[in-house]
């Protein structure tokens, strides 16, 4: 159903396509469409883990989400769609104007994002119990700033699946150290506070340029000092 245009991001999980499906009467319409790297489709936990928390994430409408409207598998290409936002990812957007960093615009774009999570920390299914839905990656990265001026949290639905990758691989950690909640690297039960945090981490980097504790290179010993010294 969906004509892959042209690729417009790629990641440790996925390449990302602007897709367009064509209906009756010329009817047309553009969309963000994820595809997972083949050798991620190899592993039947991962593919399961990242369909379930899709599934659960095309529940959540709201205008400060990024919604994820289809999943699919085309031979063995697992993909999901998300409606298409023209717009910019905060950190690029940053790194346009990095002397730049208004407060007025940046606090509008922080409480968009708290929007859109909380909406997310709040979903509940059909019979109004909670989902418990965690984004897991909340970073400058995956807020999205619309040309309409608002923002939006993106990539939900690979929150869980991520979070495998994660641990699988360290190494990703690396570039989350100034993000991450001591509790997720800790293995530990998590709730919705772990992506405030990680928002308030966002905020402080918007604002300052820096992440917490990055003068320390060791991102092993930054996770440490989340846990026991203030930034």
């Amino acid at each position: 159903r969906y004509e892959l245009l042209v690729r417009i991001g790629k990641g440790g999980m996925a390449s990302v396509y602007l897709a367009r499906m064509t209906g009756e009467a010329g009817f047309s319409r553009l969309y963000a469409l994820k595809v997972l790297h083949p050798h991620l489709g190899e592993h039947p936990e991962f593919v399961d883990m990242l369909m379930d928390e899709a599934r659960i994430a095309s529940r959540l409408h709201h205008p400060n989400v990024v919604s994820t409207v289809d999943l699919g598998n085309d031979a063995g290409r697992y993909f999901m769609v998300m409606d298409y936002v023209e717009g910019v990812a905060l950190d690029r957007l940053l790194r346009r104007q990095e002397e730049t960093r208004p407060p007025e615009i940046l606090v509008t774009i922080a409480i968009d994002a708290l929007r859109g999570l909380h909406a997310a920390h709040q979903l509940t299914d059909d019979a109004g119990q909670p989902l418990h839905l965690v984004h897991r990656d909340v970073t400058p990265g995956n807020v999205i700033v619309g040309a309409d001026g608002t923002a939006r949290i993106a990539d939900f639905g690979v929150a869980k699946a991520r979070a495998r990758i994660t641990k699988t691989n360290p190494g990703i950690v690396k570039g989350k150290a100034g993000y991450i909640a001591p509790e997720v690297v800790l293995g530990r039960a998590i709730d919705g506070r772990a992506d405030v945090y990680a928002l308030a981490g966002t905020i402080y980097n918007v604002t300052t340029g820096r992440t917490f504790f990055d003068e320390i290179e060791d991102p092993r010993q930054r996770i440490v000092a989340h846990m026991r010294e203030d930034p």
